[in-house]
């Protein structure tokens, strides 16, 4: 997966694993030194400039499933393969370095900041050339249909996440036609994840526009590249370049993104069907390293591993069978079982915001994540789910304590492999896990989307802005479960939130999110596991693209070295 700029979920690599040296030992039988985590602002894209590449040239990526939601401000259009797609097609106004600190993109912004304080206004010039491929210049009404979209006020548009967007109090024409003016009722720290990616107000100024006007394709674009075409048969999208374009221009002809069951990706990147590839689990890892026309790139993305408990249905609306589960989970032996023959050390995660190598994190584990499957009975017991025997499900009022496991289709052998050990786990302590395989293409938006499993693993990636994990957590309003598909949030842990958000000193912003933390572990959100590293397998000859950690990637100065 692509970095993007905006909250993406990625597919269901719940157990994928995490190389970094040559595997297991060191070739003399004995076990290889666990290299430690890459440091917060850790890359390798194999940066060159310009004059070293060569005009022309296709780059081509395996991507889970067909997009179906081109919107990912819209409760479906949440899948990071959609949002690289997006980013590479929209208006992308700050760009993340290699720390995930922000910067003004000046294809489209002459420059943005905060003018005033009290209250808190930030104005944007707009760079005059940008345009939307119709010829629209961009404009503050642009910025005024977004803001109506996701403020939160209009339940109607189907909104991912209106944080930040719900603070503001007025969006108006700044000083000139180019000028952009945003006034917040309260503050906001976060205020460059806004409107970013930025939509044409012309195609989400309804809620029947915003909702389904990007259902199977972005009907207009404005950046570097435009779409070519959709193949729905041979499931490939094309990017290229646009014409219009008035920054420097591309050095790649086309951009293709190609459906492939995760089972295949790395037969197919061998094959040179596709040019990167994750190069996670050992397997592949020992497969790739030895092409001789691969190079393997190692970064530090914001990137867990989790999974999702939902209380929104079933047995799990009880927060004891939650805490049971906590309890009956043995985070450190999944995460020894699938690191044991890596060299890479892979250490539990206890935070729901912050990753282990990242300023603020700390262990906000709750008593009922210490691995103890006797307390995970007696949870169960206080429940009122009666032990039927060894092997066999508890009961209660004549049911069965089964819940499901869903999986899409077109994962790999550790996602299932995870999946068993927590059947495994659930089963000692008299909990029933039916294992259930979905189409890839169905998994996130007809199951997890809509909150229709017990248990489902996948990860949240590239929350540069903490603030963005906001929708993770909240409750949901109606049927609108943002991306808290689990159902699981109570008032005091949105408060908390929101009073991060609004911190506009960074220490207490901190302090906040993790007494929020402490609260998401007590409820029995989910279960974290661990950081996922990132370890790409690219061609040799691809120039400033790989694993670019926290930073943003630039298609317009990737491209194919002069042999």
């Amino acid at each position: 997966m692509r970095r993007t700029t905006v909250v993406a979920i990625a597919a269901a690599l719940s157990a994928t694993l995490a190389v970094a040296g040559c595997g297991s030992s060191d070739g003399s039988g004995n076990a290889a030194k666990k290299q430690a985590a890459p440091q917060v602002d850790s890359q390798n894209i194999n940066a060159h400039p310009a004059s070293d590449l060569k005009q022309g040239g296709s780059l081509r990526f395996a991507i889970d499933q067909w997009i179906t939601q081109y919107n990912v401000n819209q409760v479906d259009g949440q899948q990071s393969d959609g949002a690289s797609i997006d980013a590479a097609v929209l208006p992308d106004l700050f760009d993340a370095d290699a720390k995930g600190i922000g910067h003004p993109n000046p294809n489209f912004l002459v420059s943005a900041k905060v003018t005033s304080t009290s209250p808190q206004v930030v104005t944007y010039e707009l760079n005059p050339k940008a345009k939307w491929s119709d010829g629209k210049p961009l404009s503050w009404k642009d910025f005024h249909a977004q803001w109506t979209a996701l403020n939160g006020r209009d339940k109607a548009y189907e909104a991912a996440d209106t944080t930040g967007y719900d603070q503001i109090s007025k969006v108006e024409q700044g000083s000139g036609a180019h000028s952009v003016k945003i006034t917040f009722g309260t503050p906001y720290a976060d205020w460059q994840r806004l409107f970013d990616p930025l939509y044409p107000a012309a195609y989400i100024d309804t809620p029947k526009k915003f909702n389904t006007g990007w259902l199977q394709k972005a009907p207009v674009t404005g950046a570097a590249f435009k779409v070519g075409s959709y193949d729905r048969t041979g499931q490939t999208i094309t990017l290229v370049p646009d014409p219009k374009w008035w920054g420097d221009k591309p050095k790649l002809s086309s951009l293709v993104f190609r459906v492939l069951d995760l089972s295949a990706q790395t037969d197919a990147y061998l094959n040179k069907e596709v040019d990167e590839t994750p190069a996670l689990l050992p397997e592949d890892y020992k497969r790739l390293v030895k092409d001789p026309d691969t190079a393997i790139r190692r970064g530090a993305r914001w990137d867990e591993v989790h999974i999702t408990l939902n209380g929104g249905r079933g047995p799990l609306k009880d927060v004891r069978v939650r805490n049971a589960l906590q309890e009956a989970t043995d985070r450190k032996g999944i995460n020894a079982s699938f690191a044991k023959d890596l060299s890479f050390e892979l250490k539990p995660l206890d935070n729901h915001f912050f990753m282990p190598n990242q300023q603020g994190y700390q262990d906000n584990t709750s008593e009922f994540d210490k691995f103890d499957p006797e307390k995970a009975k007696k949870l169960l017991d206080a429940a009122g789910w009666k032990s039927a025997g060894e092997g066999k499900p508890r009961t209660k009022d004549g049911k069965k304590l089964t819940l499901d496991y869903v999986l899409s289709a077109g994962g790999n052998s550790a996602s299932t492999d995870q999946a068993e050990l927590v059947q495994q786990m659930y089963a000692a302590v008299g909990v029933r896990v039916e294992i259930k395989k979905v189409p890839a293409n169905d998994y996130f938006t007809k199951f997890v989307n809509t909150g229709n499993f017990d248990l489902a693993s996948f990860r949240n990636v590239d929350e540069a802005y903490t603030s963005k994990l906001y929708p993770v957590f909240q409750e949901p309003q109606g049927k609108n479960l943002f991306q808290n598909f689990g159902s699981i949030g109570s008032p005091k842990i949105d408060a908390l939130m929101k009073k991060a958000g609004e911190a506009t000193d960074h220490a207490q912003a901190v302090k906040l999110y993790n007494e929020a933390d402490v609260e998401i572990w007590k409820l029995g959100h989910s279960i974290e596991l661990y950081q996922r590293p990132e370890i790409s397998a690219v061609r040799k000859g691809l120039a400033n693209y790989g694993a670019f950690g926290l930073a943003d990637e630039d298609y317009t100065k990737v491209g194919w070295l002069k042999k």
